[in-house]
């Protein structure tokens, strides 16, 4: 079960190249975790774009009582880098589970080199999220080299790779297989596990997948990777 999977940390960090589905999938950690803990929170650091952010589901995120991190409002949709001051004290306070999204690229991982302090302070793992349908990620050379930059950039190791292969509506069970063995391909290159594979629930029945199963429901439609 996933939520054996995500009970060894006390802090889940999502990273990915722009269209990789990391929002979608930090999100849907967060429901999960919620199931088994009275205090969960997700943070959003995406400092690069201005799309598909979890601040733009704050009230529904509320309202399953899920404690959402992100700038004042008054520059909730402001272009700029702010990094909320609170999110420190959420990575190392035992009594939350806490999920933080980060901006796609290495431009937008470097936001974690400022919270290091807290992150070595606190039981953590980064996973990056990987869909091998968007450009520069098809291939392992493309994703090496990507994993090793957003690296350097956040001085962090990746922990976890997360198979999230899609072309939304249209994504078939070849696809995801594709996606699953050429990420499986990195797995053995870099001696990085893979944690899971993303399945949306249309597709639950659909596809039996080579690694854990994570069944996600859609918080932005069809309109964007995210």
């Amino acid at each position: 079960m996933l939520k054996n999977l995500l009970k060894d940390y006390q802090v889940h960090i999502f990273v990915g190249m722009f269209g990789s589905g990391k929002t979608e999938v930090s999100m849907n950690v967060a429901l999960e975790l919620k199931k088994e803990n009275k205090n969960v929170a997700i943070a959003d650091l995406d400092i690069i774009s201005p799309y598909f952010r979890v601040r733009d589901k704050i009230e529904e995120l509320n309202r399953k009582d899920i404690k959402v991190i992100a700038p004042p409002e008054k520059y909730m949709h402001a272009d700029v880098p702010i990094v909320p001051g609170e999110i420190g004290g959420y990575i190392t306070n035992q009594d939350y589970k806490t999920v933080i999204d980060v901006g796609g690229n290495e431009d937008g991982v470097k936001v974690l080199g400022s919270l290091k302090n807290y992150i070595d302070n606190a039981k953590c793992a980064l996973y990056f999220v990987i869909n091998t349908r968007r450009p520069f990620m098809d291939t392992k050379e493309y994703i090496i080299k990507n994993l090793q930059s957003l690296e350097n950039s956040s001085r962090l190791k990746i922990n976890y790779l997360v198979v999230n292969s899609n072309i939304q509506n249209e994504t078939t069970k070849e696809i995801i297989e594709e996606g699953e063995n050429i990420i499986g391909e990195v797995s053995n290159i870099t001696n990085i596990p893979i944690k899971f594979t993303v399945v949306t629930r249309d597709l639950e029945d659909k596809i039996n997948t080579k690694f854990e199963k994570f069944v996600i429901q859609r918080f932005f439609g069809n309109y964007g990777f995210c």
